[in-house]
C-alpha cells in the first residue's frame, strides 16, 4: 500500500458474491467508521463497481478522495480482484480513475476483519442487544496493543471457512492471510469418526471448510440423519437448519448445529496450537452471531480439549464478532495506517 502522510475521507467497500457495502472513513476521528454512511447494494443490480460506486455518492451524498475494496476473493500483485460467483471485473487503477480518486486500494476480505477487531471493544453495546465483542468462556479478555508482541487467531464460517492471524509486534500490525480452512478436518470424537466417514465416502479428502461453513451445517445434517437411518430433507438450506434447531422442531437438526458449534471449537483450539495463538481468538464470519447460542454451549469444551495442553488452553481468551459490519470496520483501521497512523491504542 502506498505511504500517505495525511487523513482523508475514504471509501470502504465490503465485496461479496452476492452484496457489495459502502460506508466513509474519517481516519482522524476516533470511531473512524461512519455508521450512518453504511448502505448495501445488490451486485446484480448494477453493471460494474463503478456503477454501484456512483450511485452510492449520489444517494448519500458522501464525498471520498480514496477508496479501500476488501473483496472475497484472491488479490492479483494488488491491482485486481476476482470474487466468487461475482461477475464484476475490478481493476484498482481503472476503478480509480473512473471514481476520479487518488487512489483505490483491494484488500482480502479476511484481512480486514482481522485488522477490524482493533476498532472493537467487549463494552460496546449494538442496537440488538449484544456486545460487538461478545465473550465465550471465562478466560478474561484480552487488551490489544497490551503487550508488546500478542499473537491472535482470527477464524469465521460463513460462505466458507476464513482463517487468518493478527500479528503485533509494537506498533507494527500485520495480518497473515492463511488457506487454514481447507486443512483437513481432525476427528475427535466418536460422532466425528462417524461423520467423517459418510462425508469420506461423498467427497474423499474432508477439509475442516465441509464441516463448519453454511454448506458444512447442510453436510453435518445431511450425515447425522444418514448415522442416524433417518431420511434427510434433500431441500434443507443452512437458515432452514438453524431455524428448525432454534424452534425445536427437527432433532437432527438440533444435533447438528451443536455438532458444528463443537467441531468449530476443536479447529480453533488446533488453530492456536499451530500459530502459538496464545493471546487469544476471535470468531468471526456471517455465521458465528446465529450460531452464538450454541458456540457459548458447546464451543470451549472441544477447544480447552487438548491432552497436555489443556491447562494451557484453558487460559486462551475467546470472543465472538458480533458487529454486522467487520469488514467495514477492518478498511476504517487500514485507512488509519494508510494514513500514517496506527489504530493500536485508539
Amino acid at each position: 500500500m502506498a505511504n500517505v502522510s495525511a487523513p482523508a475521507p475514504t471509501l470502504l467497500a465490503d465485496l461479496g458474491g452476492t452484496n457489495v457495502r459502502f460506508g466513509i472513513a474519517h481516519p482522524e476521528e476516533d470511531q473512524p467508521l461512519i455508521e450512518s454512511s453504511v448502505r448495501k447494494y445488490h451486485v446484480k443490480d448494477y453493471a460494474s463497481m463503478a456503477d454501484a460506486a456512483k450511485q452510492y455518492f449520489k444517494e448519500t451524498g458522501h464525498e471520498a478522495t480514496r477508496a479501500i475494496i476488501a473483496a472475497a476473493g484472491r488479490i492479483d500483485n494488488g491491482e485486481t480482484v476476482k470474487v466468487t460467483n461475482n461477475p464484476w471485473a475490478i481493476s484498482a487503477h481503472t476503478l480509480a480513475g473512473e471514481l476520479g480518486l487518488e487512489w483505490v486500494h483491494l484488500v482480502n476480505d479476511f484481512a480486514a476483519q482481522s485488522m477490524a477487531v482493533m476498532l472493537m471493544s467487549p463494552d460496546k453495546a449494538l442496537r440488538d442487544g449484544h456486545r460487538e465483542l461478545e465473550r465465550i468462556g471465562e478466560p478474561a479478555v484480552p487488551v490489544i496493543g497490551a503487550k508488546d508482541e500478542q499473537t491472535f487467531v482470527v477464524v469465521g464460517p460463513g460462505t466458507g471457512l476464513g482463517v487468518g492471524g493478527l500479528l503485533i509486534r509494537g506498533d507494527k500490525v500485520s495480518v497473515l492471510q492463511t488457506e487454514g480452512g481447507h486443512a483437513g478436518f481432525a476427528a475427535h470424537s466418536a460422532e466425528d469418526i462417524e461423520i467423517l466417514k459418510v462425508l469420506n465416502l461423498r467427497y474423499g479428502r474432508v477439509s475442516n471448510e465441509r464441516l463448519i461453513s453454511g454448506q458444512g451445517l447442510v453436510n453435518l445434517y445431511t450425515a447425522i440423519c444418514e448415522i442416524a437411518g433417518q431420511k434427510p430433507d434433500e431441500t434443507i438450506t443452512p437458515e432452514d437448519v438453524t431455524k428448525r434447531a432454534t424452534e425445536g422442531t427437527c432433532p437432527m437438526c438440533a444435533r447438528a448445529v451443536q455438532a458444528l458449534a463443537g467441531i468449530f471449537g476443536s479447529v480453533a483450539g488446533d488453530l492456536v496450537l499451530t500459530l502459538g495463538a496464545w493471546d487469544g481468538v476471535y470468531l468471526t464470519g456471517g455465521m458465528t452471531p446465529i450460531l452464538l447460542p450454541w458456540i457459548q454451549k458447546h464451543f470451549r469444551e472441544r477447544f480447552e480439549a487438548k491432552g497436555r495442553f489443556r491447562d494451557t488452553m484453558e487460559k486462551v481468551p475467546t470472543q465472538a464478532i458480533m458487529n454486522p459490519e467487520p469488514g467495514l470496520i477492518g478498511g476504517a483501521a487500514l485507512a488509519i495506517v494508510e494514513a500514517g497512523g496506527t489504530p493500536l491504542h485508539r
